[in-house]
């Protein structure tokens, strides 16, 4: 594993602090299971961390690892059901809630797949569940191009050599090879440097009695992962295991419309439509607040490679009643000047510099460092094509984000011209989450006010099958998107150990 995804595994000694994310993929129609079968267990093939489980470095020295798990099992990890009765939107909510919230067999691979039938409508869903030290949400799209086709109909790809069985008898033979590895994790960092580090945050006072290189390294991990400025929100105090979803679309071209008006990009948008519903929830109740601080994932990614490639920011956001151009300008301004200066964060060194400190201290700092956010977002990018799972087509892909300690989590994914987002909320900070939903629609619907209005037209366009789409989608225009947007998985994923 790499640091970032060690310390993510490390830290779920705290449920709290639990980073596994899910996405609920609405279905126009049952898919054929007996083919998604065979594609996951070729994408397992294709994507070997599928079939590998985490194993904890000896003695904790270094970042857990990754191992082939002798007993995989496909079956274990996709599953078929059905809602019972008319099979309503909110059951899947809830059935997605419970799922999403179970924690994982640790000793197995960390993830798993729903297929939900009888959803209202004819429709059915899939319910993806990945830890993230499997991937991150843009590696999890990705990693979903192994089982997603651009056809309903689409040919099967040919399939992938099976792998080597693996040997379950030679545990003494690897457990040297083993603690070698960790020995070497551990001493990247100084003992000399575990040891201060340690010392400070158990006695702040003795820092002036270090060297000046070494002191100055551990203010600096200090700053990062003692920083206790308090949560604003006066409502969203308490924090609880009690989990409830919302979903939620607005349509793709009117955002970026209304955001290219605004002088910004549609991250910028949406990020200050949960900065305006934040605070229109909390003066609704009573209780106005000025500003609300949010986490975003900003990505790294820089390649084809499914694994982590993200960090995290922080930003106190204006919640105060006023005019959506003013908290739009206010918000672009600080996603900019984060995004240029994101690398000067970067998670995995941080993360490597954590592994100084005992599981406990670190899930103490942890569980600190949420009590100074209010809410996190996270803007996956996802394809603006029609795209089909197993004959059946993606009519809605709602992505769960981790809350990580934090009131609400709101992650958006474009999908086939529209935002799908999933509200993840702790029902004990957030206790009207109906409420906030609606106080993000009404959002949206304020900035969407800023897109140009479409000219009348004079031709008589049928839809597309996706219901969104002109004829445009179906001619060549249609074919040059759909192999750019392929083109990504045209190389297999590679893996961080």
């Amino acid at each position: 594993m790499s640091d970032a995804e060690g310390l993510m595994w490390r830290l779920e000694k705290d449920p709290f602090l639990s980073s596994t994310f899910s996405n609920i993929s609405i279905l126009d129609r049952p898919m054929n299971v007996a083919a998604f079968m065979r594609r996951m267990h070729r994408a397992t093939i294709a994507f070997p961390r599928l079939r590998q489980r985490v194993q904890p470095a000896p003695a904790n020295l270094g970042a857990p690892f990754w191992q082939p798990d002798p007993y995989f099992d496909l079956a274990h990890h996709v599953r078929h059901i059905a809602l019972p009765g008319n099979g309503s939107m909110r059951q899947l909510l809830d059935l997605a809630t419970l799922f999403t919230a179970d924690p994982f067999d640790r000793a197995r691979p960390p993830w798993q797949f729903l297929i939900v039938d009888n959803v209202e409508g004819g429709r059915s869903a899939l319910i993806s569940k990945i830890h993230h030290t499997i991937t991150d949400g843009e590696g999890g799209v990705l990693l979903s191009m192994q089982f997603i086709d651009l056809e309903r109909d689409a040919p099967e790809p040919a399939p992938l050599p099976e792998p080597e069985s693996v040997e379950t008898n030679h545990a003494d033979d690897e457990s040297a090879d083993v603690l070698r590895a960790a020995l070497g994790d551990a001493l990247r960092i100084p003992l000399s440097f575990v040891k201060q580090v340690r010392d400070a945050l158990s006695d702040p006072a003795s820092l002036p009695t270090t060297g000046a290189e070494t002191a100055a390294n551990v203010r600096a991990v200090m700053k990062q992962l003692g920083d206790t400025d308090p949560a604003r929100s006066p409502l969203w105090t308490k924090r609880s295991l009690g989990r409830r979803l919302e979903a939620l679309s607005v349509p793709y071209s009117t955002m970026r419309e209304a955001s290219q008006v605004l002088g910004g990009k549609l991250n910028t948008a949406f990020v200050t439509a949960a900065a305006d519903a934040a605070g229109e929830y909390h003066r609704r109740l009573g209780a106005p607040v000025e500003s609300l601080r949010t986490s975003m994932a900003v990505s790294t990614r820089t390649d084809e490679a499914a694994s982590n490639a993200f960090t995290l920011v922080r930003l106190l956001v204006p919640t105060g009643e006023m005019p959506v151009e003013e908290r739009f300008a206010a918000i672009n301004e600080m996603t900019t000047s984060v995004r240029s200066g994101s690398g000067d964060a970067n998670l995995d060194t941080l993360a490597g510099l954590a592994q100084a400190l005992p599981i406990s201290v670190l899930t103490r700092l942890a569980r600190a460092q949420s009590q100074t956010v209010d809410f996190a977002t996270s803007n996956v990018r996802g394809a603006g094509i029609p795209l089909y799972i197993a004959g059946a087509r993606i009519a809605a892909n709602h992505p769960v984000g981790p809350l990580g300690g934090v009131a609400f989590n709101l992650t958006l994914l474009s999908n086939d011209g529209n935002l799908d987002m999933g509200l993840h909320v702790d029902t004990a900070a957030v206790e009207q989450p109906e409420l906030l939903r609606t106080c993000i629609e009404e959002a949206f619907t304020r900035i969407a006010q800023f897109a140009p209005q479409p000219a009348p037209s004079t031709k008589t366009d049928a839809p597309s099958e996706s219901g969104t789409h002109s004829p445009v989608d179906t001619g060549v225009a249609a074919g040059v998107r759909k192999r750019r947007w392929w083109r990504r998985a045209s190389q297999p994923p590679t893996e961080s150990t």
